[in-house]
């Protein structure tokens, strides 16, 4: 079952990976990177990544978006220092909203992910906190699912577990060739919650830290992202 209530795909965060630019990726990447004065920057593109997901949905102000990020005033003031020099945002009296720049730039970032949920903890999410991404079309891409696990556990999640959608069944390389069979209780929330379509990809991280197994899933879709890249680069290249 999807964690607080959710029963319905249309309670999902619901994002596309197969039009993803790459003015995304090079815009939140560099306002990371960033150097300025005072202490090095405790935030990372994840943290730019959840901010705007919060700011497309309603004006928050900066002590309430440090809370939602689980980081300090001191790490939330140059985030929102640099997305308004950005042009990202609007600061005012009522906190911090996007601009028409920031709103056109949340759109690209919704091209990233498929669907994104938190879930309870069951026999594929172990963690207190567990997060599932879909990726559209990419189990071509997926070998033994290690690659997948360590971009999750790079990103600070305990593990990941990769699914794909093949011939109309969930499958987990090398343990599972099809859960509906195996486990039924949580083949019938992946595939509900998700809806996968043959060719798709589920990742599930979890932690006994909710924002780490959050940013577990992201790290993995752009992962996928990053190597969708790559080979578009290797194509002009030949």
């Amino acid at each position: 079952m999807f964690a607080n209530g959710q029963k319905q795909a249309s309670h999902l965060t619901v994002y596309s990976l197969t039009r993803m630019q790459p003015r995304f990726k090079q815009v939140l990447e560099r306002i990371a990177a960033e150097k300025g004065p005072g202490p090095l920057r405790s935030f990372s593109v994840f943290h730019l990544t959840l901010a705007l997901e919060l700011l497309a949905h309603e004006t928050i102000g900066r002590g309430r978006l440090a809370e939602r990020l689980h980081v300090g005033e001191g790490a939330v003031r140059p985030m929102i220092g640099r997305l308004e020099d950005a042009g990202l945002i609007s600061v005012s009296k009522n906190g911090c909203a996007l601009t028409g720049k920031g709103s056109a730039l949340w759109r690209e970032c919704q091209q990233v992910f498929a669907k994104k949920a938190e879930l309870e903890r069951d026999e594929l999410t172990l963690g207190s906190f567990n997060f599932g991404v879909l990726v559209k079309g990419y189990a071509f891409r997926v070998g033994s699912g290690m690659e997948q696990r360590d971009a999750a556990v790079k990103a600070g999640a305990d593990s990941a577990t990769t699914i794909m959608m093949k011939g109309r069944k969930l499958v987990i390389p090398s343990v599972s060739s099809d859960i509906m069979k195996d486990s039924p209780r949580m083949g019938l929330i992946l595939t509900e919650g998700f809806q996968p379509e043959d060719g798709d990809v589920i990742v599930i991280s979890g932690l006994d830290n909710r924002q780490k197994a959050e940013f577990g899933v992201l790290a993995t879709a752009w992962m996928f992202w990053i190597r969708r890249l790559k080979r578009c680069i290797c194509r002009l290249e030949r």
